[in-house]
C-alpha cells in the first residue's frame, strides 16, 4: 500500500473513524512532546544533583555551605531545595532554644519531607499522561476499527453480490485506527517505563542525601561541647 492509497482510505473512512484517527494522532504527538520534555527535565535535575553533591562534599562546614547555597543559582531546585528547607528549619529551632536532639531532628525531617514531596511532584508531573495514553490508545483504536467494520458490513446490505473486493476497503480503513492506536500506545508505554525508572532513581538519591544530612546534623548536635 502506497501513501496515496493510505490517504485515500483515511479520507473515505466514516466520520467516527476519522474522528478516532485525529484523536489518536494528537495523542501520538502528545506522547513525543511529553517524553522529550520529561527526559530533558530529569537529565537537568540529575546534572544539578551531581553538581550539588560535589559542592556539598567539598564544603568545610554546613553553615558556610548553607549561606553559599542560599545565593546560588540552584536555589529552590532539587537537592538544594531539600537542603535549604531542612537546614533553615534546623537553625530556626536552634535559635529558638530547642536543645533536644529528637525535637531538632523531627522538625528538620518534617521540612525536608515537604520539600521532597514538592520536588517529587515536579519530576512526576505529566508522567500520568504517558500512562493514560499507553493504556487507552489501543482501546480507542479498537473502537474505531469495530465501528469501521460495522460501517463496512452495513454497506454490503444493499448489495446483491457481496465480494471480498467490496468489503476489503472498508475493513482496511477500519484497521488503520488500530494501527494508529498502537503507534501512540507503544512509545507511550516505553517512555513511561523508562522515565519512571529514571525518576525513581533520582528520588532515591534525594532520599539518601536527606538521610545523610539528618545523620550529620544529629552527630553534630550530639557531640559534647568543648
Amino acid at each position: 500500500m502506497d501513501n496515496s492509497e493510505l490517504i485515500g482510505l483515511i479520507l473515505e473512512a466514516s466520520a467516527v473513524v476519522q474522528a478516532v484517527m485525529i484523536l489518536l494522532a494528537f495523542m501520538s504527538l502528545a506522547v513525543w512532546a511529553v517524553a522529550f520534555s520529561k527526559w530533558y527535565q530529569i537529565r537537568m535535575a540529575k546534572k544539578a544533583a551531581l553538581a550539588f553533591i560535589a559542592s556539598y562534599q567539598e564544603s568545610p562546614d554546613l553553615t558556610s555551605f548553607y549561606r553559599q547555597d542560599q545565593i546560588s543559582q540552584e536555589h529552590g531546585k532539587g537537592l538544594s531545595h531539600i537542603f535549604l528547607e531542612g537546614f533553615k528549619e534546623f537553625l530556626r529551632l536552634k535559635n529558638q532554644g530547642v536543645v533536644d536532639v529528637n525535637d531538632l531532628m523531627t522538625g528538620t525531617q518534617r521540612m525536608m519531607k515537604v520539600a521532597f514531596a514538592k520536588e517529587a511532584d515536579k519530576l512526576e508531573n505529566r508522567l500520568s499522561v504517558l500512562a493514560t495514553i499507553g493504556s487507552s490508545a489501543p482501546y480507542i483504536g479498537l473502537f474505531g476499527t469495530v465501528w469501521g467494520v460495522m460501517h463496512a458490513f452495513q454497506g454490503l446490505g444493499g448489495m446483491q453480490n457481496a465480494t471480498l473486493a467490496a468489503v476489503a476497503p472498508g475493513i482496511s480503513e477500519a484497521l488503520i485506527a488500530t494501527a494508529l492506536g498502537l503507534f501512540a500506545a507503544i512509545p507511550a508505554v516505553i517512555a513511561y517505563n523508562s522515565l519512571s525508572n529514571r525518576t525513581d532513581r533520582l528520588l532515591g538519591e534525594y532520599e539518601n542525601f536527606a538521610d545523610e544530612l539528618l545523620s550529620t546534623l544529629q552527630r553534630d548536635v550530639s557531640l559534647p561541647k568543648k
